[in-house]
C-alpha cells in the first residue's frame, strides 16, 4: 500500500478537466497559483504544502509551448518542496507528431520532451494515445499509456449500427482500426493519402468495401481537419451510407471547424483532453476524467492498469 498521501494540482488550461478528474477519485485540487510579469515570464506556485506527498501534475502540453513550460516548472517546484514523487499526468502529449527524422536537419521534439521532463525530475508520466506508441521509449521512467478505445468502443457499441465498418483516415493508423474491427467484429477500410506539402492533402484513395455502409473513422487527433473531411466526402461519392469520426485529441486548428461544419461528417466525437474553441453541433464530447482517476487510484495503490483497457 502507498506509504505517502497523495495530492493533485492542475496546470492552468487543463484545470477543467482536472477538477473532473479529481471529483471521480474523490478528493480536491490542492491550491496553487500562477504570477504573471509584465514581460511574459510566469511563476507557478504551490499554496500548500507537499512535503513528503505523491503529487499529481495534470496538464496537457497542446500549444502554445508555454503549457509545457508551466508543467514543468511545477514538477521542478514539486521536486525542490520535498515531494516524495512527482507524476506528469498529460491527457495529450504535444509535440508528438515530431517522433523521428523524417527529413535532414529538423529536431525529434517528442525525445527532447522526454528528456527535459526527466531533467526536472518527473518521477512517471501517464498520457492517453500517443501520436506514435513508440515515443513510449523516449522516457527513462515509467510511462502509463492510457487508451480512450475503453470510452469510443462503448459508444459505437451503444450507437447500434447496422452495416457497420471502421475506416483508418491513413496507413499510420490501420493498427489502431484493426484492433477495433477485431473488437467489433466488423470490415475495415483504409484510405491512402498523398500530399503536397504539411496539413494539406492532395489526394485521398479509399481501399476496402463502403457501399451503404455507416462508417466511423478513427484517429488519435483531428488538427485541421483536411484529411478526415476530404475523406468523408470521398466516401459519400463511394456510396457509404453515413460518415462519423471518433478523434481523442481535438487540436482542430485553422479551418477545423468550418471544414466539418461544411463537410458530410454526421458527427465527431472526441475527449476533453483538450478544451474546444468552439462549440460545434456536429461535435459531442466524451470526457476521459473517470478513466485516469481510475488509471491514477491503480497506479497509486500499486494494482495493474491492464484491467482498465478492452484492447
Amino acid at each position: 500500500m502507498p506509504t505517502s498521501p497523495v495530492k493533485f494540482f492542475a496546470g492552468t488550461n487543463t484545470r477543467y478537466l482536472a477538477e473532473k478528474i479529481v471529483k471521480a477519485y474523490g478528493t480536491e485540487l490542492g491550491k496553487s497559483t500562477l504570477i504573471k510579469f509584465s514581460d511574459g515570464e510566469f511563476q507557478p506556485c504551490f499554496e500548500e504544502t507537499v512535503r513528503g506527498t505523491t503529487v499529481f501534475i495534470i496538464q496537457s502540453t497542446y500549444p502554445p509551448a508555454d503549457n509545457l513550460l508551466e508543467l514543468m516548472f511545477m514538477i521542478d517546484a514539486a521536486r525542490r518542496a520535498s515531494a516524495y514523487k512527482v507524476v506528469a499526468v498529460i491527457p495529450y502529449f504535444g509535440f508528438a507528431r515530431q517522433d523521428r527524422k523524417d527529413k535532414p536537419r529538423v529536431p525529434i521534439a517528442a525525445k527532447a520532451i522526454a528528456d527535459m521532463l526527466g531533467a526536472v525530475g518527473v518521477d512517471r508520466v501517464m498520457t492517453m494515445d500517443l501520436h506514435a506508441d513508440q515515443i513510449q521509449g523516449f522516457f527513462n521512467f515509467p510511462v502509463d499509456h492510457v487508451y480512450a478505445s475503453a470510452l469510443f468502443a462503448k459508444y459505437i457499441m451503444e450507437l447500434k449500427l447496422d452495416n457497420l465498418v471502421v475506416a483508418a483516415p491513413d496507413m499510420g493508423g490501420s493498427k489502431r482500426a484493426n484492433a477495433y474491427s477485431r473488437f467489433l467484429k466488423t470490415e475495415m477500410a483504409i484510405c491512402y493519402k498523398t500530399r503536397r506539402k504539411e496539413n494539406v492533402v492532395e489526394k485521398i484513395t479509399i481501399i476496402g468495401d463502403i457501399k451503404d455502409k455507416n462508417v466511423v473513422i478513427l484517429d488519435d487527433m483531428i488538427d485541421t481537419a483536411g484529411t478526415i473531411t476530404l475523406a468523408a466526402d470521398q466516401m459519400m461519392r463511394y456510396g457509404a451510407k453515413s460518415i462519423r469520426v471518433i478523434a481523442t485529441h481535438p487540436v482542430l486548428s485553422g479551418p477545423a471547424y468550418d471544414r466539418i461544419e461544411n463537410s458530410a461528417i454526421e458527427e465527431v466525437v472526441v475527449t476533453d483532453s483538450i478544451p474546444l474553441k468552439y462549440g460545434s453541433r456536429k461535435i459531442k464530447v466524451i470526457s476521459c476524467a473517470e478513466l485516469f482517476a481510475d488509471v491514477i487510484h491503480k497506479v497509486y495503490t500499486f494494482q495493474s492498469i491492464s484491467s482498465s483497457f478492452i484492447f
